[in-house]
């Protein structure tokens, strides 16, 4: 029993992981720009497809697909920003149709370049951390729990240390403050989409071997972003970490101990608990960014 909490701890951690990842690119795209973003579970899709195409076909080293697929996703992010987001700076809901827009044509794009089947993608490493006989953690995992840490970490120091980080948070508190005080908003919108969808894109890159890569990965991770950033309070890097860490635990335990679709009803049941007792979220009071 105490093998299998363990190894259920091991698979949550790694859920918590990458759910981290595309969370806190989410919030940090509404945060700055004001805009819900629903085609960021597709650049999650495209980051993964981007290992198929370097990684699988093309037999490049991973890593190097990885980091081809950050950069290609951000990239992608900013021409989401300059064509879709800007000129619907002013309409919200303008921009959140926009995206669905955008969601569709990704989908479209990769069905005409890969089919609709699940691509079957080569293993990274056989090597598996052993803690027990019935505990284990592959290094496909553990890589992408050493990259949500170093990232994350790398981006509190930006936002908390460097004056791009500090342009951001006032931008996303009060765009109109930082913008009489010199501070572009274009630009920080660009640096934002930027950071957001290229860690959606890393996080999809990394997990490539180890999910389904199909055209329609992105809406199952679409949703649970959406959970995430609720609980944690719109607008809360912290508190998407937190409830990314919360929802991970809960769904793979729940989703271990009776079954997936129990889980997707706790995972739900949370959120509206949540929102009951705090309907700004756990970390709805602090600073959107």
């Amino acid at each position: 029993m105490l093998d299998l909490l363990a190894q259920t701890g091991l698979n949550a951690i790694y859920a918590a992981s990458y759910i981290s990842l595309i969370a806190v690119g989410l919030v940090l795209i509404f945060g700055v720009m004001g805009v819900i973003n629903f085609a960021h579970g597709e650049l999650y899709m495209a980051g993964a497809y981007s290992v198929v195409f370097l990684y699988t076909d093309w037999q490049l080293p991973f890593f190097i697909a990885v980091a081809a697929g950050l950069i290609f996703v951000g990239f992608l992010g900013l021409a989401m920003e300059r064509a879709l987001f800007r000129p619907l700076r002013d309409n919200p809901l303008g921009g959140l149709v926009a995206s669905i827009g955008f969601l569709m044509i990704l989908q479209a794009l990769a069905v005409m370049g890969f089919g609709v089947r699940m691509e079957n993608i080569p293993p990274v490493t056989q090597y598996v951390i052993e803690f027990s006989d019935r505990v284990r953690l592959p290094l496909a995992r553990l890589y992408v729990i050493i990259a949500a840490v170093v990232l994350l970490s790398m981006l509190w120091v930006f936002l908390k240390k460097t004056r791009f980080g500090w342009a951001l948070r006032a931008a996303a508190q009060d765009p109109e403050a930082a913008a009489l005080q010199g501070i572009s908003i274009n630009q920080t919108a660009r640096i934002a989409m930027f950071i957001g969808a290229g860690l959606a894109g890393i996080a999809g890159a990394l997990t490539a071997p180890l999910v389904s890569v199909n055209p329609h990965m992105g809406h199952s991770v679409i949703v649970t972003a959406f959970i995430v950033i609720i609980v944690g309070g719109v607008g809360s890097l912290e508190g998407a970490i937190v409830a990314s860490v919360a929802y991970a635990f809960v769904h793979t335990f729940v989703t271990t101990f009776f079954d997936g679709v129990i889980a997707d009803i706790t995972g739900l049941s949370l959120m509206l608990l949540v929102l009951i007792v705090k309907p700004t979220g756990l970390f709805g009071s602090a600073d959107r960014a």
